[in-house]
Formats: structure tokens, C-alpha cells, sequence
């Protein structure tokens, strides 16, 4: 059984250390030597394996890895069909991901100055440099100073610049302070000189090429003439899947890794996977859709083979601690107007929208500009196209499940109520066939929201309360709407695996609203006989120990009405 990449992006160590099990992705390397741009940004969600692709470009340009070759790219597809351009450069990385911005700007400035003084002492030291061009460097205490002496002193090098998480402490100042995100990385700022040396570089030859990776395009935007050099092929076809995993990759690890040990049927771990973890895709055109490839090794590194049972957890806690951090971004702009999309995308599961080329944030920050934001970060991906206006979706379950964490907190902001502080004993108690706690906590969110929450209530916002709470429950499925046999319930909670031996109850509800213009017995009646329709479909009749239930809504709270 191979060993799992999980936490590690070191190329030479996974090719050289332990038998770890190594997605081939060294064919882009030949695709974008072949395309001959230079300089080139590409942007993915957080934790889609971009930090590893940068180490296997590191480990293949960097001349100091020439001797090497052979054994770092044995058996792979750039080692059999390499590049003229292999070994021939040195390579100055650069990671901005440990700069805080909660410390006040001049500590800002502080980090990223002493991070680029580091990275820089780095490349000095180990291209043979002299020690005192090292000392000379930290006695600089700004940053456009210290980056000119550098490429002074590197001045005669044939430079191939990569830059990991370019943007990360650039979107946390900008969910914490528009204003000094703005300082920071327009005209005059730290940031905007830095990347302003990098330019003339370009210019005078120094810098020969250049691959940088992050997750939003709004730094990049923000930098304007002072960086209009790059070019951005992150949604370009392509390059797809250069981050991520392909089913077919998905399908090879499983059968490198749990199934050495498992007799387990692969197809149906597939189909799994794709359901928790796959569905985006960055080129419209694009044949295939891609899975998390950091979330799929976390449930295979997860999976107990000592008794061949699945994970109880579907998600990496840092990946939730990633996407909660990130969820920040929410902040940018009309907060109630981003509610509003989230409200969309988790009642309908779509939106239409347009990405945008440009970022403007001083003339403002509008629905376009917030439904790019949230594609960037992975939070929607593409769905479909009609008559040339694209249609957006939440592209998996797990992505779902992360919405209404974020929904829950809002419901908390706005009732005041400690709602998953003890969530999971009401699910616990459901899932054990006791539905009060459940209806307790659903009457005490609607009666607390405000008179102006009602004025635009329907039946998806209690859809979306619904689910949200539901959606605390780690031992369950939660599906909304799902198409069986044509006909839609509204939610249907299952139990899933290793927990769906211990959980005695699932559930089907079937939502209905009353307001002003409506009858409340006829919407009772009506929801009665839907859920009996349902019952009577073969996918509803295999699940065991199934209660059904009709919630009918008002802003006097919601009745609870068992059908069978």
C-alpha cells in the first residue's frame, strides 16, 4: 500500500523518501514550456496541490538539480519527454502565507519585508553567494530598497521566479480593511513597489520566468500598471487539471492505497468521492471536472484498513479552518446583498452571473464582482451555459456542508441565539427517533428572527434554516432536493457510513410557507400528499426506518406533521 501525500508539497522528498503515491502532473511542465509565455499566474482554490506543482517546477529548472534528474523524474511523463529548457535556470521562490495582518500595518510591512529578506538570503546562500551581500540585505528597512539591491547584486543570473499564495495576506487585510488593502497594494504601496522591481526585471533580463500561484485575482487586479505583465491562465482549458484530480487519477489512487488492504468495491468509493468531493471545473469547455485532490487524499488517508471502514470524518479540519478564514471575504462590499447570493445558491443550488476581468474596489464592490470572488475561492465552480451567460453551482456536497456552517453563523448574528453550541446533541437525539429537540430548535430561530427577515420569508428561506441546522450532523447525508424518479422531496437525511449502523431513524421533509395570502389547511394538505407521492417511489422505499415528515411554516413558528 502506497503511502498517502497529505500536508506534503516537497517534490524531492515524496520522489525520494518512504513510497509515497504520486500523481503525474509533469506533462503540463512540456504544455506550458511549449506555449512559450513567461509569465504566468495561476490561480486555484486553497488546498488543490499548487504548492507541489510549484516544488516539481523548482526541482526540474533549478540547475542545482541537474546531476539529480534522472532520479527525481525516473518513470514520470517530463522524465522520458524532457524540456530543452530543463536545468538551465536559478530559481528564486517566494511564500507569503505566514504574514499576518491583524498586528497593524507597520507590522505588515515589518513581516513582509523580513519575509522577503529571508527568501532572498536564501537564494544567496545557496548559489554561493557571499556572506556579506546577506548582512547588506538586512540592514535595508524598505521594500522596494531591498528588492533593487538584490537583483543588483543577482544582476548577471538567469532568474526563474516562483511565488506561492501571492495573495493570501493581501484577501485577509482586504476582509479585515478595504482601505488599508488598497494602501497596501496601489500606487505608493509596499506591496505595489515590490512587484514594481519585479517588472523592470522582467525588462532588463533578469528574470527570465515567472509562475505565480494564489486563490483570488483581486491583489493581482488591485496592482494594475504597476504588474500588467503576467498572464493569467487560470481559466484557460488547458490547464483544467493541473490542480486537482481527474476521476481517473481518483480511481488510481484508490486502487495504489486502501485497496492493497481492502476488499472494497472501488466504483462505488469513486462514486462517493464525487459526491463529497469533485465537481469543478475552470473552463466551461473543459471535458472533465476536477476533485479536491487535498480532500480525497485526507479520506484515504482517513479510511481505517485495520477494519476497512470509512472515515469518520469527511473534511480536514484545516481545510474548514482554510474556507472559515476565507469566509471573511463575505464581509467585502453590501454584507446583505452577499447574503443574498449565499440565500440563492443554498435554496436553489445555482446562480447566473458573469466573472469579472477587473476588480474596481474603489468604485465599489457589486453581485459580479462578489460571485467572481466566491468562484475564485472554489466555493461555486461552473455548471452551465445559456445563451452566453454562465450559470454557477456549489460543485460538491462538502462545499454545501461549509455554506451552511457560514449560514449558521449568520442565523447566530441575527437571532442572537447559540445555535451550534449544542447542535449536534439535538441531531444526536434525531438520529435516536426523538424530533423534538429538532422542532424546538427550528420554532426558536424562526419566532426570533425580525419582522424585516419575514417580509421576503418563503418557503426556501425555511428550506435553508432547515438545512442548515441539519447540516451540523456529520453522520448523516443530507440531500435537497434530489431528483428521484423525477419527482423532488425536499430534504431527505440519511445515514452514512461507518455511522449508518448506529443511527436508528432517517428522515424526508417536505416544506411548505404560509403567509398572509395563503391557507393554512391547504398547504397542510398539500404538502400530506406529497410526501405519500414520495412514499411510494422505489429510492424512498429502500430507506430503512424512514419518518416523514411535513414543516409547515409561519411566522408564528412551524407545525410538525408525521405522515405515514
Amino acid at each position: 500500500m502506497k503511502r498517502i501525500i497529505y500536508g506534503e508539497s516537497n517534490y524531492k522528498k515524496i520522489r525520494t523518501q518512504k513510497d509515497y503515491l504520486y500523481i503525474d502532473k509533469t506533462r503540463f511542465i512540456e504544455v506550458l514550456e511549449e506555449k512559450s509565455d513567461d509569465y504566468l499566474v495561476f490561480l486555484r482554490p486553497r488546498r488543490f496541490g499548487k504548492s507541489l506543482f510549484l516544488s516539481t517546477l523548482w526541482h526540474y529548472y533549478d540547475e542545482r538539480f541537474e546531476s539529480e534528474f534522472e532520479h527525481l523524474f525516473r518513470e514520470t511523463y517530463i522524465g522520458v519527454n524532457p524540456t530543452p529548457l530543463r536545468n538551465s535556470y536559478r530559481v528564486l521562490f517566494l511564500e507569503f502565507s505566514g504574514i499576518e495582518v491583524d498586528r497593524g500595518m507597520e507590522l505588515l510591512h515589518s513581516d513582509f519585508l523580513d519575509n522577503l529578506k529571508q527568501n532572498f538570503s536564501r537564494y544567496l546562500s545557496s548559489y554561493g553567494y557571499d556572506e556579506r551581500y546577506v548582512s547588506e540585505l538586512y540592514s535595508f528597512n524598505d521594500t522596494k530598497q531591498v528588492s533593487k539591491r538584490f537583483f543588483e547584486i543577482v544582476n548577471d543570473d538567469k532568474i526563474y521566479l516562483i511565488i506561492d499564495e501571492y495573495d493570501q495576506f493581501a484577501n485577509a487585510l482586504l476582509a479585515y480593511d478595504i482601505k488599508e488593502f488598497l494602501n497596501v497594494v496601489g500606487k505608493g504601496g509596499f506591496v505595489r513597489s515590490f512587484y514594481e522591481v519585479l517588472k523592470t526585471q522582467t525588462m532588463v533580463g533578469t528574470l527570465h520566468k515567472m509562475f505565480i500561484t494564489g486563490v483570488t485575482p483581486i491583489t493581482l487586479d488591485s496592482l494594475s500598471s504597476g504588474f500588467n505583465i503576467v498572464k493569467n491562465i487560470s481559466n484557460h482549458k488547458l490547464y483544467n487539471e493541473l490542480a486537482g484530480f481527474t476521476t481517473d487519477e481518483v480511481i488510481y489512487s484508490i486502487k495504489e492505497s486502501i485497496a492493497k488492504k481492502c476488499d472494497i468495491d472501488v466504483d462505488k468509493i469513486v462514486e462517493q468521492l464525487k459526491h463529497l468531493y469533485n465537481g469543478y471545473q475552470f473552463n466551461i469547455f473543459a471535458p472533465n471536472r476536477v476533485y479536491n485532490s487535498t480532500m480525497v487524499n485526507f479520506f484515504l488517508s482517513e479510511y481505517d484498513t485495520d477494519e476497512c471502514r470509512y472515515p469518520q470524518r469527511l473534511l480536514d479540519p484545516n481545510v474548514a479552518s482554510d474556507y472559515g478564514t476565507i469566509m471573511k471575504l463575505f464581509n467585502i462590499g453590501n454584507r446583505e446583498n452577499n447574503f443574498k447570493v449565499l440565500n440563492t445558491l443554498l435554496s436553489t443550488g445555482e446562480i447566473k452571473g458573469t466573472l469579472k476581468d477587473r476588480y474596481d474596489l474603489e468604485k465599489g464592490f457589486f453581485e459580479d464582482d462578489f460571485i467572481t470572488l466566491i468562484y475564485s475561492m472554489g466555493l461555486i465552480t461552473n455548471y452551465k451555459q445559456l445563451f452566453g451567460s454562465k450559470i454557477f453551482a456549489i460543485p460538491n456536497y462538502m462545499m454545501r456542508v461549509l455554506y451552511f456552517n457560514y449560514f449558521g453563523a449568520e442565523i447566530e448574528k441575527r437571532t442572537n441565539l447559540s445555535i451550534q453550541n449544542g447542535i449536534t446533541n439535538i441531531l444526536i437525539e434525531l438520529a435516536l427517533g426523538n424530533i423534538e429537540p429538532f422542532k424546538e430548535q427550528i420554532n426558536s430561530v424562526i419566532k426570533t428572527l425580525c419582522n424585516r427577515d419575514f417580509m421576503k420569508f418563503d418557503e426556501k428561506y425555511l428550506q435553508t434554516i432547515t438545512l442548515t441546522l441539519l447540516s451540523f450532523a456529520q453522520f448523516y447525508y443530507i440531500e435537497s432536493q434530489k431528483e428521484i424518479d423525477r419527482k423532488l422531496p425536499d430534504i431527505v437525511v440519511t445515514g452514512r457510513k461507518p455511522f449508518d449502523e448506529e443511527i436508528q431513524f432517517n428522515y424526508m421533509f417536505e416544506l411548505k410557507w404560509v403567509n398572509a395570502n395563503s391557507n393554512y389547511n391547504s398547504k397542510k394538505q398539500e404538502g400530506i400528499d406529497e410526501v405519500k407521492e414520495y412514499l411510494n417511489l422505489s429510492n424512498i422505499k429502500e430507506i430503512k426506518n424512514l419518518y416523514s415528515y411535513v414543516l409547515v411554516g409561519s411566522k408564528d413558528g412551524v407545525e410538525f406533521i408525521k405522515v405515514t
